[in-house]
């Protein structure tokens, strides 16, 4: 990635969920406008960061784009746990409930 912030790598975009983008969003407008206001008084230290965030920004924008036109796929729920191996006496109990109902 040439330039931008490493926690909001499009990888990273993938895996969130719509709210989650939309939070990320609403903080790098954030930091955007306190980054532009600390540039208008001359407080800002590092111009580059600017940068950063405006395409932070457009990221955010691109992969919410995608999704609605289905370019790109919603993250998938958490898959369910495995199930657990059966012990033989999880294995006898099944038998026996089996036989009674029989």
């Amino acid at each position: 990635m040439a330039i931008g912030t490493k926690e909001l790598a499009i990888t990273e975009l993938d895996s969130f969920e719509n709210e989650r983008l939309a939070e990320e969003l609403k903080k790098a407008k954030a930091e955007l406008f306190n980054l532009r206001f600390q540039s208008a008084t001359g407080q800002l230290e590092s111009h580059g960061r600017v940068r950063q965030v405006k395409r932070d920004i457009a990221r955010i924008y691109t992969v919410l784009h995608e999704r609605e036109l289905g370019i790109r796929a919603t993250p998938a729920a958490a898959p369910a746990p495995a199930k657990k191996k059966s012990t033989k006496k999880t294995e006898q109990a099944d038998a026996a409930a089996e036989t009674k109902e029989a």
